[in-house]
């Protein structure tokens, strides 16, 4: 593996890096969740502010927040984002009279701020592993499977060189098995799969209840993980656990600052880089829209949980930075479904001015842009041939940012 970075006409250059997880929409509520509600506070809690804020949004105020998410993360070096969306119909749980109108949004917003965009429309059928109806406050995201293959067919045919359309399960709780077999039955060959899995004890206690098994184990027992397939924060992994999805070719997206946020644990990821798994990164809930910063503590979780320095590395590659730069690089296409020679075209330049990376050598780049301080070094980033980033800022910066801002007051005045 390689971390792609080189040297061009004295500036270095490097691949843009692909988010493997987002929701658009709680970009609206970072820094919103983090008062006490009650001594237990926990992902369970922040879950009830989350809903309160997706029940608020039209199609034109996702547009407006989706544009200001999308450029922040170009400006920060994410050249493609996976969109994991389950805000599909209107607040009262109706669908729109246009069916996609919300994935528009969405769309929309990609193509506006330049980012390249890999839909992944959520199939959300029932509020836990028990089968339990939607309650209210989930209806604007459930489908019947029909339904549901009704959206992907029409999102799917609407692709084009800076979109791609996957699909998503919610998670076990949300889609029972039969359900999830007819999906994955009906899908092209091709489609990326992606699932929230095993990201809280409490999932995985209820899974083993219900389905008597652990939820990454009754996956790899159930179905026919691959390469198609990213499983989303699987935090919770024993030990065949680890092994087998690695073997699988599977890719798992870790979102490093969401699961520090909502106090979800840590991946074990010196055993899973061992076993040769791939793996990827996401923003998720956007309380940072930063690879640095989801890189960076990636590696600091585990020097927290062994007192060691330097976990990733290895003798064959010694660097921690390139290290992680070459394995979220590795993981690209798997996770997004854009041909690998298509994602390398698409550039992040490195501020050459910037103090941090005075004397920098191709021995030391990767390192010093990951671990030395914490201001942006992202001067300019070109998309599909388009200049979407310059001097750092986005090209359509102020316009974005004003409409963004009177979204965001609408949706807090709720």
């Amino acid at each position: 593996m390689t971390s792609h970075i080189s040297l061009v006409d004295g500036r270095w250059q490097l691949p843009g890096i692909v988010n493997q997880h987002s929701h658009a929409f709680q970009r609206a509520m970072a820094g919103l969740a983090e008062r006490m509600t009650n001594p237990t506070d926990s992902f369970w809690t922040w879950r009830e502010t989350m809903y309160r804020m997706a029940a608020r949004f039209d199609p034109d105020q996702l547009h407006a927040v989706a544009s200001q998410l999308y450029a922040e993360m170009l400006e920060a070096g994410y050249t493609t984002v996976c969109e994991f969306h389950y805000l599909h119909h209107a607040p009262d749980g109706r669908p729109y009279d246009d069916p996609p109108t919300m994935s528009r949004a969405l769309i929309a917003a990609a193509r506006d701020t330049g980012i390249r965009l890999t839909l992944l429309p959520v199939l959300y059928m029932t509020g836990g592993f028990d089968a339990r109806p939607l309650n209210e406050r989930q209806r604007r995201f459930g489908h019947t499977v029909d339904a549901y293959l009704r959206l992907f067919d029409t999102l799917h045919r609407e692709q084009d060189d800076t979109l791609r359309v996957g699909c998503a399960l919610h998670s076990l709780r949300a889609v029972q098995p039969g359900a999830m077999a007819d999906v994955l039955a009906a899908l092209p060959a091709d489609a990326r799969i992606h699932i929230h899995i095993a990201e809280q004890i409490g999932e995985v206690q209820d899974c083993l209840a219900i389905r008597g098994d652990r939820p990454v184990r009754w996956l790899l027992n159930h179905v026919d993980l691959d390469a198609r397939w990213t499983l989303v924060h699987a935090t919770h992994l024993d030990t065949d656990e680890v092994v087998r999805v690695a073997d699988s070719g599977a890719n798992v997206a870790i979102c490093t600052t969401t699961e520090a946020n909502l106090g979800d644990g840590l991946f074990p990821v010196r055993d899973y880089f061992d076993a040769g798994g791939a793996w990827g990164v996401g923003s998720d809930s956007h309380i940072s829209v930063s690879p640095v910063e989801e890189l960076r503590w990636l590696e600091y979780g585990q020097r927290l949980v062994t007192k060691h320095r330097n976990i990733v590395a290895t003798e064959a590659m010694p660097s921690v930075g390139d290290v992680l730069l070459a394995g979220v690089r590795a993981s690209a296409e798997r996770s997004s479904g854009f041909a690998d020679a298509v994602l390398l075209g698409d550039r992040i330049t490195l501020d050459a001015d910037a103090p941090h990376l005075v004397g920098a050598t191709s021995d030391d780049i990767a390192d010093r842009w990951l671990f030395s301080g914490n201001r942006s070094l992202v001067d300019r980033v070109e998309v599909a041939g388009r200049e979407v980033v310059r001097g750092g800022r986005h090209v359509d910066r102020e316009a974005i940012a004003a409409r963004y801002a009177v979204a965001l007051k609408a949706l807090l005045a709720g």
